[in-house]
């Protein structure tokens, strides 16, 4: 309940773009897919740009047309995936074939990133 009043005291000042940092972090994943279903439902009511930090890459397809995928410090953008579902996104789109291939295609790019930056990274022995 605490999140739906910060989503609605955020949009009750009509801001032209809505910041979310891992709003949905602290909730159990029966809740949080209920809040992803309500931001979606005021998403496509509003059409107000919603930057969304979240470390969940299937919450990132969810609620995304695109994802920005960040390297670690220095923070730059690595890559940016457009997610092609279509709207109104449900609980089946969860299921799909598309989204599994888009959920393995963010860990992919991911994992390239990680593995590839740690490999260049030499271990320092304590």
């Amino acid at each position: 309940m605490q999140q739906r009043a910060s989503i609605a005291r955020a949009l009750a000042f009509d801001p032209a773009l809505l910041l979310m940092d891992e709003p949905f972090g602290a909730l159990d994943e029966f809740t949080r897919e209920r809040m992803n279903m309500e931001l979606l439902r005021v998403w496509e009511k509003t059409h107000k740009t919603v930057l969304f930090v979240t470390h969940s890459i299937p919450e990132a397809v969810f609620l995304s047309s695109r994802i920005v995928i960040m390297t670690p410090r220095p923070g730059k953008i690595a890559s940016v995936i457009t997610v092609d579902l279509p709207y109104p996104r449900t609980f089946e789109t969860r299921e799909s074939t598309r989204f599994f291939e888009l959920v393995t295609t963010v860990r992919e790019t991911l994992k390239e990133e990680f593995v590839g930056r740690s490999a260049e990274t030499p271990e320092v022995a304590a």
